[in-house]
């Protein structure tokens, strides 16, 4: 038996690749296929079935593909409406592969097909569970998400999840080992852990999910403090659940090559989004004007579902050279599959063409310290609400990066502003839409509040960020 954690580290997402006896079977598999296909090959294994702890929100999964692929069956657990062939499991089911066996746990709660796959050894012994978005580390699924589509509310959601993990999970022995759908970064949890594997004891003795008195403590506990799902997550689950365009096809159409002049007339010409996704430190020197920035580096995928949030939107795409394919790939894990070309030779192509390029008004944080008067100049600092909290300049207003199509239209054009982040990759974006939306009257500041913090400038005091999440 071997078991292989496949993370993603732009998504905080879980992929499992397991093996046993000539017999495969993945767990969550991403978006692009080929790489399982190779391995599967390489490995001389048959894949036996596809595994889906349920419809997922953040990200859009292979599962499609990969049965077209191989042949190999979709299983999710019951309650599951899948619009192509699958198996809706029933509670307590099991599968073999090779000389294990997987068994269903239906954990209903984050949704109401969530599935946890519990894996027997080939002694039946159990060894480990796939939690998918039932039990993360340091945290458990968030109950708000199914709403709609359960026609509950995210409380009596939560007290699903409760009866869940205290009937189906927790009786399990404490040297079960948790590998989870997702990490820390994920939207679909608030309080996650670094470690991606653990054990269930250890789970059992630290997850503040775990460790509540009773039902009521646990439906307060993990309804607390959730901030709104980003826009796109229905819209990747319609996508899980319904099918979706061949990756390859996808892959296809956004590797056509514009030159500059090609690119022009599909801007002009469509109502693409121009992406430009190269470094925030490149960006702000010279870029095509309306192009918004997501740096390829970064968070990119959660950040262009969050910000862009149709996955229908066409794209144009501007990226250092060489990286079109990890780009379209990446865009394509949460469902943007409308990259309609990519600027042949980057931003020099563009201003080799002679056209127009605009820039970002960057200063270093020394220049900011200097200029700014606390007080009476309006400071604008872009993270997180935990972030904010923990620290922040003194007097600076807060005013996170993900909702800003809710508060762009609160901004006054005739008021200048500072604008700041963590260390300059989200305020770039932020710098790159209130430009393309008219707004040019504000001054962002490289290196964040990282680079600020090591100026004079006054601060509020430092509260760790972990006693803000648990107050």
């Amino acid at each position: 038996m071997n078991i292989e954690q496949i993370y993603t580290g732009c998504l905080a997402q879980g992929a499992y690749y397991i093996t046993s006896n000539g017999e495969a079977a993945i767990i969550d598999p991403l978006r692009e296929v080929e790489p399982y296909l190779s391995r599967l090959s390489k490995d001389g294994v048959k894949l036996k079935y596809i595994f889906e702890t349920h419809f997922h929100a953040d990200f859009v999964s292979g599962h499609v593909d990969l049965s077209k692929e191989t042949g190999a069956p979709i299983v999710y657990g019951p309650n599951a409406a899948c619009e192509f062939d699958c198996i809706s499991a029933v509670d307590g089911q099991e599968f073999k592969i090779g000389d294990i066996t997987i068994k269903v746990l239906h954990t209903p709660g984050h949704t109401m097909e969530s599935t946890t796959f519990l894996l027997k050894d080939e002694n039946g012994k159990d060894y480990c569970i796939f939690s998918g978005d039932t039990l993360f580390l340091g945290d458990v699924g968030r109950p708000d998400l199914a709403q709609k589509a359960a026609h509950m509310t995210q409380d009596e959601l939560a007290g699903l999840l409760y009866d869940s993990l205290m009937n189906k999970i927790m009786p399990l022995s404490d040297d079960v080992i948790v590998y989870p759908a997702h990490g820390a970064g994920s939207a679909c949890g608030k309080n996650m852990m670094k470690e991606t594997v653990d054990t269930l004891g250890n789970q059992k003795r630290v997850n503040y999910a775990l460790n509540q008195p009773d039902r009521e403590s646990f439906i307060k506990a993990v309804t607390e403090g959730l901030l709104p799902p980003p826009a796109y997550f229905g819209l990747n689950v319609a996508m899980n659940k319904k099918g979706y365009e061949s990756f390859e096809t996808v892959l296809s159409q956004g590797m056509k090559a514009l030159s500059a002049d090609e690119f022009e007339l599909a801007a002009e010409s469509t109502d693409a989004l121009i992406l430009d996704t190269r470094d925030n430190t490149l960006f702000y020197r010279g870029f095509i004007p309306q192009s918004i920035n997501i740096g390829l580096t970064g968070d990119f995928a959660p950040w262009v579902g969050a910000l862009i949030v149709d996955v229908k939107q066409p794209i144009l795409l501007v990226t250092d050279e060489g990286n079109e394919e990890e780009t379209v790939t990446r865009l394509s894990r949460v469902g943007f599959d409308h990259v309609i070309g990519h600027l042949k030779g980057g931003f020099k192509a563009w201003l080799d063409a002679g056209k127009e390029a605009d820039i970002v008004d960057r200063i270093t944080a020394e220049q900011f310290a200097n200029e700014v008067k606390i007080g009476s100049d309006k400071v604008v600092d872009v993270r997180r609400e935990s972030e904010y909290a923990a620290e922040h300049v003194e007097d600076a207003y807060n005013r996170p990066l993900a909702y800003i199509n809710d508060w762009i239209k609160d901004v006054n054009p005739k008021e200048h502003f500072f604008l700041h982040c963590a260390g300059g990759y989200r305020s770039m974006m932020a710098a790159s839409i209130l430009q393309a939306r008219g707004f040019r009257n504000f001054t962002e500041i490289a290196g964040g509040f990282g680079a600020i913090s090591s100026t004079a400038i006054p601060k509020t005091d430092f509260i760790c960020q972990s006693k803000i999440m648990h107050s």
